[in-house]
């Protein structure tokens, strides 16, 4: 999302434990592990490190991503007909500069059949995603509503993420046309 609004930008994946910590609330876990990914990324004194974190949550419990489709399947079928939160922490690290955004949506989902559910478990959509499901893909038939940043859903706020970088100086934001679809 970043690169198709003109960010130049190197992705590099962080390994980093994103076990929930027993007692830790859904707000902190997300922010403690988007602080972390940021603070494992290695940069030069110059370097500015975007990272995040995405978490679904319903009724206090997080859904992360699933490992495997029956999990998915239990996560999907919990989540149907209700409305859950998603919410992304953003850590910005750059020199002499510590930011962080916490960006929460709501989204309903249909209440989906066994059937419907069963479907989207098998195209495989759902394997790497937060609450086991991609409203950016196929997984869209199955989201009723969502109030609040669609991106942020997705996985990054891109408005308050774009809305940052230009604030900081962090990157060139010039959502120029033409760009790589």
């Amino acid at each position: 999302m970043l690169a198709r609004v003109g960010v130049e930008l190197v992705v590099r994946a962080s390994d980093v434990d994103e076990t929930q910590h027993a007692g830790e609330a859904p707000r902190a876990y997300v922010c403690r592990v988007a602080a972390a990914k940021a603070e494992a990324c290695p940069r030069g004194a110059n370097d500015w490190v975007l990272a995040a974190d995405t978490i679904v949550e319903l009724d206090g419990a997080v859904f992360g991503k699933a490992a495997d489709a029956a999990e998915a399947t239990a996560m999907l079928r919990c989540l149907a007909g209700r409305t859950h939160t998603v919410t992304t922490a953003v850590r910005l690290l750059g020199p002499a500069v510590t930011r962080e955004l916490v960006i929460t949506s709501e989204v309903d989902l249909v209440d989906a059949d066994d059937q419907l559910v069963a479907d989207y478990v098998g195209s495989g959509e759902w394997a790497g995603k937060a609450g086991a499901y991609a409203v950016q893909g196929i997984g869209a038939a199955l989201v009723r509503a969502v109030r609040g940043s669609i991106t942020n859903v997705i996985g990054l706020p891109l408005a308050e993420v774009v809305a940052l970088l230009r604030e900081t100086g962090a990157g060139d934001v010039a959502l120029r046309r033409g760009l790589p679809a």
